[in-house]
């Protein structure tokens, strides 16, 4: 299993149930906790962090 996951919909394609209403550029993290994929959701501005890699760090604005 991994630790960790990432899924970027940089286009805001997803169907509303994944990335919410109104749809828009999404970042959704998965991380591992107790057995079970804990999800994070960034938009927009939002500041990403990982708990894998500690020094990894920036907004969605950066990256889109």
């Amino acid at each position: 299993m991994y630790q960790e996951y990432w899924i970027v919909d940089y286009l805001g394609l997803g169907g509303r149930n994944f990335i919410g209403y109104p749809k828009q550029p999404t970042i959704s993290t998965y991380y591992l906790v107790d057995g079970e994929y804990d999800l994070h959701q960034f938009r927009a501005s939002d500041l990403i962090q990982s708990p894998t890699f500690h020094s990894l760090e920036f907004s969605i604005e950066n990256l889109f």
